[in-house]
């Protein structure tokens, strides 16, 4: 299987996060009204999907480690695409609620498998690269569905978004299906219940430097999902950008992140997946503390978009590194270790949004929280990862792909 053929196939799987909760988004009010809700209760149907994008990880996963990729990825697209079809019949906010938290819960399938099988299929920097391609498919998403919802809005109601999500579902379940063989051979499967799937996070768990990309992978997550969910505010209520000038400078913001997945994944041959991490966490680091100074200074909408596209073009860099590493060292529970990755991103989705709001002033508080959370994550990496990372910094690159996963960090447990 090519690098851009898996790119391609496995990006599209990973739009059911992006897709899920934004298609929705511009037919909120209209869902409120229709089932005799309150605002609050129809965002809130955005925040169950996301919980259930965050812990059915936590089940494919590790599933996916004992039957193969293929299985739960085609069970879990086929269960998605059915509860879409159910969120679009619900009479009920409360019917709505479940079958939106189940949506979430079926459609991880394809989050967690996609990240897996990437590491199936490569690892080390060929893996770096991979990711930084699937970081392009993958990151379109969120810039296509908020204008597709848009303009569906326009032609259907928010019951009509629900059936086109199934019919997406219906779309990648087809392309799965002939496009993804099975990347996990039977005999580097685990067999077993629910004991072993318990010690297989153990495994994962009692890796101490997994674990510290675990907890940098949350706090840049903290740092995305604050500026997701406070941008628009900051634009639209704090400088006065309609929803058109928004719309053009989020879709702008997007692809700045995806050009530094594209510059990675032309560097990172010759500087290696460890040396971008460091730096690009750290340089995420320093331009949120740019960004609280500008803010602070009144310097003004330009400046700060300036400081934005720093940042989201150094999480472009982050991310497929940061995966790179994490799983490098768990090639044998790559679902297991995909799915608490995952997690540890999605998972603060929920909280985020909410907490962030009762900040007061949209631009400082949006401000102030990245950067506390980026400066987390660059303090673990220099005085915990970095020390563990001498090694494949002080080394040149490896350039050839191994299937066995010879040479990686092996996530020895402590």
């Amino acid at each position: 299987m090519s690098a851009r053929r898996a790119a391609v196939v496995l990006g599209s799987l990973e739009v059911f996060g992006p897709l899920s909760m934004d298609l929705s988004m511009p037919l909120l009010p209209q869902l409120a009204k229709d089932l005799h809700t309150n605002d609050s209760l129809a965002q809130a149907s955005m925040s169950v999907c996301m919980l259930g994008l965050a812990l059915g990880q936590l089940v494919t996963g590790p599933l996916s480690d004992r039957f193969g990729r293929r299985r739960p990825l085609l069970w879990g697209i086929a269960l998605f695409t059915l509860f879409s079809l159910l969120c679009a019949a619900a009479p009920t906010i409360e019917i709505l609620l479940l079958t939106r938290f189940l949506q979430g819960v079926t459609g991880s399938a394809g989050v967690v498998i996609a990240l897996a099988a990437a590491r199936d299929i490569a690892s080390g920097v060929e893996l770096a690269r991979l990711l930084s391609l699937l970081g392009l498919v993958g990151a379109l998403a969120p810039i296509a569905a908020p204008v597709a919802g848009g303009q569906l809005a326009a032609v259907m109601d928010w019951r009509g978004l629900f059936v086109v999500l199934a019919g997406v579902g219906a779309v990648l379940l087809a392309v799965a299906g002939t496009l993804l063989p099975e990347t996990l051979p039977a005999g580097a499967r685990h067999a077993g219940g629910f004991t072993e799937t318990g010690r297989g996070f153990g495994t994962v768990l009692r890796d101490r430097l997994f674990v510290c990309y675990l907890l940098v992978a949350t706090c840049t997550g903290t740092a995305f999902f604050t500026y997701l969910a406070s941008i628009s505010f900051v634009l639209q209520d704090g400088f006065h950008l309609s929803p058109q000038a928004f719309s053009a400078v989020f879709a702008a913001n997007a692809v700045v992140a995806v050009l530094g997945s594209l510059v990675n994944r032309g560097v990172v041959r010759r500087a290696g997946p460890a040396r971008m991490y460091v730096v690009g966490t750290t340089a995420t680091a320093a331009a949120a503390l740019g960004l609280v100074a500008t803010v602070v200074a009144g310097l003004g909408l330009a400046a700060v978009l300036v400081v934005l596209a720093v940042m989201l073009f150094c999480y472009g860099v982050i991310s497929p590194n940061s995966s790179t590493l994490a799983l490098g060292g768990h090639g044998e529970r790559a679902g297991t270790a995909a799915a608490l990755l995952g997690m540890s991103t999605f998972a603060v989705g929920p909280v985020v949004a909410p907490v962030v709001a009762l900040g007061g002033a949209a631009d400082l508080t949006m401000s102030l929280t990245m950067a506390v959370a980026t400066t987390l994550a660059a303090l673990l990496v220099w005085t915990a990862v970095l020390p563990r990372l001498r090694r494949s910094l002080d080394s040149p690159p490896a350039r050839a792909h191994r299937p066995d996963g010879a040479g990686e960090h092996r996530g020895t447990p402590h």
